[in-house]
């Protein structure tokens, strides 16, 4: 399939890209996004860089994945035109057992991942990466001795958000990274509510301050929005934020397509073999006036020549890396034309024998099949040659005629 310049501008324009300075976005969890009101903690913060962001939420209190997938959260998914899906699952479930988080968390973050993409096709599903409580999950560390101290906990969220965002092909809000150094290094700055498990301003802005930096792109550092917190405060959450997040982008984003291609000269044209990595669709440009978006091209240039050749590589929806290589093409459409009409083949259809004359200059003929392997070649003995072509199968051959400079026409043939 071939494109012109005018659909490939339109392409590009219609793509979301990182860059953009408006995201819609629809919030799915339960108190600890609803709490303080992180969605617009998150729009004010982008407005004060010059972004902007509209949002819906559905976050009934201790909403679990299971619950989300029956709720309103799935209708609101299935309208589309989001840019960002963030899930938060409820606050304790992904810290459980392996077995219990095999089947009651997994299963059903795929589920809301793989609706989102459904309805969605550009759109980032963007796990809330939540923290542990303040001393631990004490209700449940009977049962599950890990969960008796902070650590164990927020070890055990960090490790199965990290899953999902690597089994879904999704991304991550660190934010219970973003805490994790903030109580190690600023120990003073109070992050929990007095019930030491729902944030407070303080741990919501960090958590503003990661999503932030994730959705848009951008250093947290470089905002002036603080909420109501001191500017000291507000400070030193966003150097975290930037140290934690947007200086490790790569750690928490889900993969980035890369591109990367090789080419051969054939009879039937220039082949292309797209190596690119982590890319579900490619455009290529020709440098001749078109474009292709097969993944593995083979393509006729106009003249003989050197182009340089464009491959965007794509992944949902959005170009994320381009390569460009110099590609000498020796099989032009028009290559018949160099020697103009000085070159004929006879007969043609042959049968026997084929007649080529008006090689002047030229040194050397090769014979080759449809699909491009080579069936003869032998040296140039005056101003017409002779092949003899009883032993060819049937079917369209190439005869390329070269001189010391290179390849310099080429003609079609059939054997019957």
């Amino acid at each position: 399939m071939k494109k012109t310049f005018l659909s490939l501008l339109l392409l590009a324009a219609c793509q979301l890209t990182v860059a953009q300075t408006h995201i819609n976005a629809l919030f799915v969890g339960n108190s600890y996004t609803h709490v303080n009101d992180l969605p617009s903690l998150i729009q004010q913060m982008a407005a004060s860089g010059g972004d902007t962001l509209t949002h819906q939420s559905n976050t009934p209190g201790g909403c679990t994945f299971i619950q989300h997938c029956t709720n309103t959260s799935m209708t609101l998914i299935c309208q589309g035109g989001w840019d960002f899906v963030v899930l938060q699952e409820q606050s304790q479930y992904p810290s459980f057992p392996d077995n219990q988080v095999q089947n009651e968390v997994f299963p059903y973050a795929k589920r809301l991942v793989d609706s989102i993409y459904a309805n969605n096709p550009c759109a980032e599903p963007l796990f809330y990466m939540t923290w542990g409580r303040k001393y631990g999950d004490t209700l449940n560390s009977p049962y599950f001795p890990p969960l008796g101290t902070y650590n164990g906990m927020d070890s055990l969220l960090y490790l199965r958000y990290m899953t999902m965002k690597e089994d879904n092909d999704a991304s991550v809000s660190p934010v219970g990274r973003v805490w994790h150094y903030i109580r190690d290094n600023y120990p003073s700055l109070e992050l929990y509510q007095s019930d030491e498990s729902h944030p407070s301003l303080i741990g919501s802005f960090a958590a503003a301050c990661s999503f932030y930096a994730v959705m848009f792109r951008k250093d947290p550092t470089t905002v002036s929005y603080s909420s109501t917190l001191d500017s000291a405060t507000a400070a030193i959450v966003k150097q975290v934020a930037k140290t934690v997040v947007y200086d490790s982008l790569d750690k928490w984003l889900r993969p980035r397509p890369i591109a990367d291609f090789a080419f051969a000269d054939a009879a039937s044209g220039v082949s292309f073999t797209n190596n690119s990595q982590k890319a579900d669709s490619y455009l290529w440009d020709f440098a001749d006036g078109t474009t292709d978006t097969a993944a593995n091209p083979i393509h006729r240039f106009p003249m003989q020549g050197t182009f340089n050749v464009k491959l965007i590589a794509m992944r949902h929806c959005n170009v994320t890396d381009t390569i460009t290589q110099a590609v000498t093409a020796m099989a032009g459409a028009g290559m018949d034309e160099i020697f103009g009409e000085t070159i004929s083949l006879y007969p043609n259809p042959a049968t026997n024998y084929l007649r080529i004359s008006g090689l002047y200059n030229a040194t050397r003929i090769a014979v080759l099949s449809a699909d491009g392997k080579k069936v003869l070649e032998t040296n140039i003995s005056g101003n017409t040659q002779q092949i003899d072509t009883k032993s060819f199968a049937q079917g369209i051959y190439i005869v390329e005629i070269s001189n010391g400079q290179g390849l310099v026409a080429r003609k079609k043939f059939i054997k019957k």
